[in-house]
């Protein structure tokens, strides 16, 4: 199971909300939802929900969505709707587990990497067209439903990576947003001459360091897959990787893994000057004590523009063994409509997965918040493959290897080509 960063995951600590923070798509892939598996409009009647809605969460989405859905409950007054909180931890297990046996529930929340495997088990309903459509949804998420050219879920909760900076050293050393990765590399040097002892911490190595690394990569053109094939070992990855070990080789980042509030602290006194996170980092820099004093901005692209950035979150799925596909399908409508993902934000802080709900309302009353709206139109996401995970454990080792100098960034690449073409995508 592939987690945000551990610089993040205290994030997740503070917020009691440990989600996924990957999702899959293939890089070759249409992100439309495919013409033969679609499910059929007869699927889903007309008039208002019925029966008995037996729903997954994780985390804080678990705890809180059944008294969310009292509104559904008042507009569809002959459902009930039974939410049943999981663990993340055992959550992949568990829903494996109840695939096999035949014994899911109607709905349940999805991790992002996860959608390949299950999806390939037959056993998540195909995402009905006439009910949802993609334009609807930001491409990155939407895309992340979409296994060999079908969907089988709909984005519920985002989540995507933007540059996080100290003001007061920007202005100090007359510095201005980076847009390329040149500015970008100088943005570092002038915030530690600034007086940063770290001009941006990007993450070394450990769990999840892929999705910190991977933007680059995407930035220059690189490709996980190609049809059922790892794509790993391309001049554009080698490149990406050089780039990104550059910060460590010239001391505007530390290979150390900061502990847990370590990162918060050290922005918050000045000691690091930037880094690359998600939107719950916010408030979390801002308890430590950066107050006035820091700004968020869209990842800067290799050249002049906007960059690529990481794409995660939760997707929400029906089961092929679903006793009330009708009413699961109804609820998951109900859940992504533009004015309930609003709401959802107030409620679980989960930042809405379609365009139009970033465009007033609570989500961007935070400027710093709505910052992640303008990154989310320019996001990329792993393959939807059921061996990403492995794959993605391979990188970071990698990443880490090439980072601390132990291994060169052809070689590093190399064998993250050797080892996922060894573990295979899981399509053939």
């Amino acid at each position: 199971m592939s987690r945000r960063p551990i610089y993040a995951a205290t994030a997740l600590a503070a917020a009691t909300a440990l989600a996924l923070s990957a999702c899959g798509r293939d890089d070759d892939t249409d992100a439309g939802s495919g013409d033969g598996n679609a499910a059929p409009s007869a699927d889903i009647t007309d008039g208002p929900a019925t029966g008995s809605i037996e729903v997954w969460a994780m985390g804080t989405e678990g705890e809180l969505l059944g008294d969310f859905l009292a509104d559904f409950e008042e507009e569809n007054p002959d459902v009930t709707v039974e939410v049943t909180p999981v663990p993340w931890e055992g959550a992949h297990d568990r829903i494996a587990t109840a695939i096999a046996a035949g014994e899911t529930p109607d709905i349940s929340l999805i991790g992002t990497t996860w959608m390949g495997e299950f999806a390939q088990t037959g056993g998540l309903e195909a995402t009905p067209t006439d009910l949802f459509n993609e334009d609807d949804f930001f491409p990155g998420p939407w895309a992340s439903t979409v296994v060999d050219g079908t969907s089988f879920g709909v984005p519920w909760y985002v989540e995507t990576r933007a540059l996080f900076y100290r003001t007061d050293l920007a202005d100090a050393a007359g510095l201005e947003p980076p847009q390329s990765w040149d500015d970008l590399k100088a943005f570092a040097q002038g915030l530690q001459q600034a007086g940063a002892q770290q001009g941006i911490y990007l993450q070394p190595g450990q769990g999840g360091s892929w999705q910190t690394f991977m933007p680059f990569a995407w930035q220059n053109g690189a490709t996980l897959t190609d049809g059922d094939a790892y794509t790993l070992d391309s001049p554009e990855m080698t490149e990406a990787l050089e780039y990104y070990m550059s910060y460590f080789s010239e001391g505007l980042s530390q290979d150390t893994v900061l502990q847990p509030g370590a990162l918060e602290q050290m922005f918050a006194d000045g000691t690091i000057g930037s880094f690359i996170s998600g939107p719950w980092h916010i408030g979390l820099v801002r308890d430590a004590g950066a107050t006035d004093n820091f700004d968020v901005v869209p990842l800067p692209g290799k050249d002049e523009g906007p960059g690529t950035s990481f794409v995660g979150g939760g997707n929400l799925a029906v089961f092929t063994d679903s006793d009330n596909k009708d009413g699961a399908w109804k609820l998951i409508e109900y859940l992504t409509q533009s004015a309930v993902q609003q709401s959802w934000y107030e409620t679980a802080t989960g930042l809405p997965s379609r365009p139009d709900a970033w465009e007033g309302g609570p989500v961007v009353a935070d400027p710093l918040v709505a910052v992640f709206g303008e990154q989310l139109e320019s996001t990329e996401a792993p393959p939807a493959v059921p061996t990403w995970e492995q794959v993605a454990t391979v990188i970071d080792g990698d990443v880490e290897a090439a980072v601390r100098g132990t291994m060169p960034a052809a070689d590093a690449v190399a064998d993250m080509q050797s080892q996922a073409s060894s573990i295979g995508t899981g399509l053939q």
